[in-house]
């Protein structure tokens, strides 16, 4: 019998394709054939299967349904076990439509767990063991050790200590009330709505912002007494307080103003509403997730220690000759013949050069050059630092034209770029490389920049190696055993002692920051601790300090891009820190580049194994993903045949149908897991061009649920939209801590594959741009009517409360000056700026930063430091042409807030110069670091600094 006919990828996204004609391979290898629905999962076909197969020969000869599983070749073209049989034909979308049934080998749970994991990573973990890398295989086996003993420790944790792991608290960042910018402080009163779990009789009490939840909780059970009259049995300590509707929890010794929830009530003028859930809720929670199978732990030998210092092996400090490689001979290499081809080594510590560069001689284009040259650099072998790592360029000469008016000057070469690699001198292990190595190459794409080496790239070769080009080296054997890195406890002890030897401070400075297995923190304070006259350990320890744990983990998973650059050994997953925010995001939205796929794969195994419970959730936002995707490009299709008006139907058709309807409700909200999407609102859905999609009061029915809007960004590459929101929260943070609240609102924006990702919707707001086309008479001169923009706040907030929105308007707009001048956000106009109706101003759209503004004909077209514009001065002013005492008062916001960013100066340079190995196109290089230091000020150098005035600030 024939097997069925391909079905491509688009096979399975058109809504035609309800019923398919699928073939079943039996272990007897009777072959069956029947319809089956695409929606059908797994678990319903063997059901069908098992029926009709009871009348074919041999079917005495199977066993239970439950010893087989289903298999099929994927769109990758591998043959896949099916385990998960709760998955739908459409999900799986076999390549061919054949479904084979085989006996069940090994361990079900395990391999279901597998199947899971490889589903989220979007490639196989056999992958990974079929690379047979000795490094990658004691990554897994560490991480899977410490991520099994991190999930039974969780197991153990009582209600309170899971709540705390499970449940992060939300809190503003500052303890000292709402801040000295903020409309609303802590001593109003407050109204709190209180239910029960349970229970739909709610009461409402009166309190105030600086009581504790403990408090609030003894009156509601105290009025639940006093209304039902029943004895006094529960306690308070018994209970914790629920946001409704969210997976949010206010609980711990913090005053109610404090936590982020009630804070956005105040300032709303909303009541909050909470729900009291009790500790038995908790634990019911806590022994589901318990509960969820878990890997059967394996009896694994411990592997054996790093090898300290003996006979058999060499310190490297004892090595005084110079480091030196032979380059022996290229292959693959595609160049025209005419040129000469040379190569560029040069040894880096990070993005610093160690050395001067060596190049090789200039040998004949050909497929296989060879060179057979020994490579000298001007560094001793005991110099070189542990995360050094030797970079090569490989490059073509061409000889320029000489111009008949320069005859009598010399012909110029020209260098064109082929490739480059990048290898890490000492292994996981600490041993100093030695021996041939063969070095597949990534083409280099030239840039203005010139540079050859690509020292922030990756450290692992092309995987492409039938294309690649490739170099193969030689590290000469510089003593008879093996030679290591001296080990972290002698370089503690020389900085702890002050016995430094023949270390001057800078060097140990540099040993120290440069180990790869010291804690962020322990690292700066250790440096702090040796050397107390350096002030960059304690000012980059007070900075970080300042944010919570939460925070700061936050940031720094986001900004997980540098992990690519780390030997995966050297990777951790922090062990009680909050799980529920972090997702696979971050992570799967590189997995499609080729440099850090291995390594993010890695790093998402084992999470996923150290979260098992959390791997539903991260499943069902997967699938959610996937068929955003498959609707993105059924728009796109018809709205080239059809008017919008068509296409907006068409769309909501699609999105009515159950599959779709299934997939996009109840999950929790990937830019927020604390917030759960119900159900999909299908009539507030539609579709805009990528020019309008986050410019627009229309943003607010993006798909999602109807409280939090969502939109589906699909081809633009939101990484610097992440980075740049993320920067602003950062100041946020620090601004609050200060005690001036700016009323910023840095929106959720989340990467979640290769150009794709989520966009959060402000609710209620709208672009300078509609408001001044809407309040205008001619769409040409909307631009310069200064009125329309007070004029539409007064429509919003009638009476006193159009006084509370202009300043909101102030404070936000001061911040965003601030922030869009430190950050040198470009692309500024009227579509780019918003404004909510409250009066909170906030930008949006951060395609270009650090300087990198627009031109055209070699003209810059933005020319000023940041957008305040007369209708935003007459705004601040309330309307008088003359009001400066409102203008001024706005200064000196903006002055506050320019002072307190520099005094963090250093925070941010350092946070920049960690993501210029992302890949980001406008942050590469020093130059553009070097734009944010000259934008901070004198402060960003010395990590001081006097305060000074907001530079080109002034009124209109």
């Amino acid at each position: 019998m024939p097997p069925g006919v391909d079905c491509p990828m688009e096979f399975w996204s058109k809504e035609e394709n309800q019923i398919v004609e699928v073939d079943f391979l039996l272990p007897t290898g009777v072959y069956l054939n029947f319809p089956v629905s695409r929606n059908a999962n797994l678990s319903s076909i063997k059901e069908v299967l098992w029926h009709n197969a009871q009348s074919e020969p041999l079917f005495h000869m199977l066993s239970d349904p439950e010893a087989y599983v289903f298999t099929c070749i994927n769109q990758t073209a591998e043959q896949q076990e099916l385990e998960d049989e709760q998955r739908r034909l459409c999900d799986i979308q076999p390549f061919l439509p054949v479904l084979r049934l085989v006996a069940r080998q090994g361990d079900r749970v395990k391999k279901l767990i597998n199947s899971q994991i490889s589903l989220l990573i979007g490639k196989g973990l056999h992958e990974f063991d079929s690379l047979g890398d000795p490094e990658v295989n004691d990554f897994r086996t560490k991480m899977g050790q410490f991520c099994e003993e991190a999930a039974a420790h969780r197991q153990q944790l009582g209600w309170e200590a899971w709540m705390h792991y499970n449940f992060p608290l939300q809190l503003e960042p500052s303890a000292r009330g709402l801040g000295a910018g903020a409309l609303r402080g802590p001593s109003r009163t407050l109204f709190v709505n209180v239910k029960f779990e349970g229970n739909e009789e709610s009461f409402t009490f009166q309190v105030s912002p600086n009581d504790f939840p403990l408090a609030l909780m003894a009156c509601a059970l105290k009025k639940r007494v006093t209304v039902f009259r029943q004895p006094a049995l529960e306690r308070p300590e018994d209970y914790t307080l629920k946001v409704n509707g969210k997976y949010e929890y206010l609980y711990g010794s913090y005053p109610l103003y404090q936590f982020q929830y009630i804070c956005r009530c105040l300032h709303n003028g909303q009541t909050p509403h909470l729900t009291m859930v009790h500790c038995s809720s908790i634990l019911a929670m806590r022994d589901e997730q318990s509960n969820f199978p878990a890997q059967t732990p394996k009896l694994r030998t411990k592997p054996p220690p790093i090898p300290m210092k003996k006979p058999s092996s060499v310190s490297l400090w004892a090595l005084e000759q110079p480091f030196c490689i032979e380059l022996i001979q290229g292959s693959k290499v595609n160049a025209d013949e005419r040129m000469k081809l040379v190569v560029l080594a040069g040894l880096f510590h990070g993005n610093e050069m160690l050395c001067k560069t060596v190049s090789s001689s200039e040998v004949t284009v050909c497929s296989e050059p060879v060179w057979k040259q020994r490579l000298e650099f001007d560094i001793n072998v005991c110099d070189l630092p542990r995360m050094a790592r030797l970079c090569f360029a490989l490059y073509a000469v061409i000889e320029k034209a000489k111009k008949a008016r320069s005859t009598k000057k010399k012909s110029k070469k020209a260098d064109c770029p082929i490739a480059w690699a990048n290898l890490m001198l000492f292994d996981y292990k600490d041993q100093l490389k030695t021996g041939e190595r063969c070095l597949y190459m990534w083409s280099s794409v030239p840039d203005e920049k010139g540079e050859l080496l690509n020292p922030m790239g990756t450290v692992w070769s092309n995987p492409n190696t039938e294309s690649a080009a490739a170099l193969v080296i030689c590290i000469p054997e510089v003593a008879p055993h093996p030679v290591y890195y001296p080990t972290m406890e002698k370089i503690l002890e020389l900085g702890k002692n002050g016995e430094h030897g023949r270390f001057t401070e800078d060097e140990m400075l540099f040993l120290l920051s440069s180990w790869p297995e010291l804690p962020v923190l322990s690292a700066l304070e250790l440096l702090d601790f040796s050397f107390p006259d350096r002030h960059v350990g304690s000012f980059a320890i007070q900075s970080l300090r300042k944010l919570t744990d939460d925070e700061l983990f936050q940031y720094l998973l986001q900004l997980v891009q540098v992990l690519a650059r780390v030997p995966p050994d050297r990777v951790t997953v922090p062990a009680g820190r909050p799980h529920r925010k972090i997702g696979r995001s971050s992570l799967s939205s590189e997995m499609h580049v080729p440099s850090v796929a291995l390594r993010f794969g890695l790093i998402m195994e084992a999470y996923c194994r150290g979260s098992n419970h959390h791997m539903k959730a991260l499943m069902k936002q997967g699938e959610a993903l996937n068929k955003m995707k498959a609707l993105n490009d059924f728009v796109r299709v018809s709205s080239q045949r059809t008017t919008k008006p068509q296409t907006k139907e068409l769309m909501h058709v699609c999105l009515r149908q159950e599959i779709y309807m299934e997939a996009l409700s109840n999950l929790q909200s990937p830019l927020n897991p604390s917030t759960l999407l119900s159900e999909v609102c299908v009539e507030q859905c539609t579709f805009m061009d990528s020019k309008r999609s986050r410019g627009s009061q229309a943003a607010g029915e993006a798909a999602g649920s109807c409280s939090p809007g969502i939109i589906f960004k699909n081809g633009d590459d939101l990484r610097q939209d992440m980075l740049t929101l993320q920067m602003i929260q950062l100041m946020d943070v620090l601004w609050k801590q200060e005690g001036l609240d700016l009323r910023m609102t840095p929106y959720g924006c989340l990467s979640m594959g290769d150009r794709t990702g989520l966009i959060e919707v402000v609710s209620h707001s709208d672009t300078i741009a509609n408001i001044q086309l809407n309040k205008s008479n001619m769409a040409a001169t909307a631009a310069f009517n200064k009125d329309a923009l007070l004029n539409w706040l007064k429509s919003k907030n009638p009476g006193e409360a159009l006084e509370r929105a202009i300043e909101e308007f102030t404070l936000s707009c001061a911040g965003y000056c601030v922030a869009t001048y430190v950050l040198g956000i470009g692309d500024r106009h009227s579509d780019n700026i918003m404004i909510r109706e409250s009066g909170q101003l906030f930008h949006i759209d951060f395609g270009h930063f650090l300087g990198n503004f627009k031109t055209k004909f070699g003209i810059n077209r933005e020319r000023v430091p940041f957008i305040l514009t007369y209708d935003f001065v007459h705004v601040i002013q309330q309307g008088k042409t003359n009001n400066n005492e409102k203008f001024e008062r706005f200064r000196s916001y903006c002055e506050r807030a320019y002072t307190i960013l520099r005094r963090h100066g250093l925070l941010f340079l350092h946070l920049f110069a960690l993501m210029r190995a992302a890949g980001l196109p406008e942050l590469s290089c020093s130059k553009d670091i070097q734009y944010l230091k000259v934008g901070l000020g004198a402060g960003a150098r010395s990590g001081l600094g006097a305060p000074a005035r907001c530079p080109g600030l002034s009124q209109g």
